[in-house]
């Protein structure tokens, strides 16, 4: 097979007096992040990476936080005063706190390679499970993948919440040839900025092998960081599998403030599948100014803490830094 943490970063145009209700706006983001240490080569400035330059003006940055506790379970309940954010080591003042089951554009890209072929009765099954563990009011598509990448809906359909209808949009397609998994993913972003939800997601299931695309590593890490979406990785690997990729994988989701799942057993992915969607309604969105000019093409890194009375140690996950956009960014439907 072919297939296959931590935060959520966006620049908007906002009014300050307003704040809390830029959520429902959020689809003017024009910044996204990167994540920390990501060294993106220069030779990925590709026109790819171009389109998804994204321009500044007021900066208010957006995360999209998980909160766990030490038994792995989500902790609900914060307050906006629970949490610190730290950009370049300076504490931010938080502008836009918000903790609701909001409705989530989401990308579902899954690997038909010819090793698929035993796995995809599950890999199926469990992204019917992920639909139905989802908001009832996400909007959904299907990218699936080898050597050609393919959108999985019929015709004029670019979304649906049907899981009977997205199950047979990935059932229907062959498992055989190659794996291009990078030029599924750049397709996957760019479907995603048609979605009418400020917040979007990509649900990755590949080895992480890739031996097919014409894009590159390095221009598919940038895009993922630039763009706003929160990439969720499940690894399926035979052990003989020379092109298998786990560590591609890990960055991806890292990079985007999702997480990677590599399972030892093929019947955990439908809980995998079920423990992501109920993640991403039990996510906090964060909002802050930053107190420093912001400098196009800089990196920022980025630390949220979490504390609350009685609580014991909070983890928080989220993007750890984002990098400052470029001019010239509305291409492909980017916002700028």
């Amino acid at each position: 097979m072919r297939c296959g943490s931590r935060n959520t970063v966006g620049y908007m145009r906002v009014d300050l007096a307003a704040a809390h209700g830029i959520v429902k706006t959020l689809a003017l983001l024009v910044l996204l992040g990167s994540y920390a240490g990501a060294q993106v080569s220069p030779a990925s400035n590709s026109q790819d990476t171009e389109a998804y330059r994204l321009s500044v003006d007021v900066n208010l940055v957006v995360l999209h936080a998980t909160v766990g506790d030490r038994e792995g379970r989500f902790a609900a309940g914060l307050r906006a005063q629970d949490f610190e954010v730290y950009e370049q080591g300076v504490r931010q003042s938080i502008r836009l706190f918000q903790h609701e089951d909001v409705a989530v554009s989401v990308g579902l890209v899954v690997d038909h390679s010819v090793s698929m072929h035993p796995k995809l009765a599950e890999v199926t099954t469990a992204a019917k499970s992920f639909v139905q563990f989802s908001n009832p009011d996400d909007e959904m598509f299907v990218v699936n993948f080898n050597e050609r990448v393919s959108m999985g809906l019929p015709g004029a359909f670019r979304f649906s919440h049907d899981s009977t209808e997205l199950a047979a949009a990935i059932w229907r397609f062959p498992a055989n040839g190659q794996t291009a998994l990078y030029d599924a993913i750049v397709k996957a972003l760019e479907r995603l900025q048609e979605g009418r939800n400020d917040k979007k997601v990509l649900l990755v299931i590949s080895d992480g092998g890739d031996n097919a695309s014409v894009h590159k590593l390095a221009q598919v890490t940038e895009l993922a960081g630039r763009s706003t979406a929160i990439i969720y990785t499940v690894g399926l690997f035979d052990l003989d599998d020379p092109d298998q990729n786990p560590g591609m994988l890990h960055r991806l989701a890292q990079a985007t403030g999702g997480e990677a799942f590599l399972p030892g057993q093929l019947d955990e992915v439908v809980d995998i599948c079920e423990r992501i969607a109920r993640e991403i309604r039990n996510q906090y969105t964060i909002g802050y100014v930053p107190t420093t000019p912001v400098r196009n093409g800089a990196y920022r890194t980025i630390r949220v803490v979490a504390r609350a009375e009685g609580r014991g140690r909070l983890f928080v996950r989220t993007r750890t830094g984002y990098i400052a956009g470029g001019e010239g960014a509305a291409k492909n439907g980017v916002p700028k």
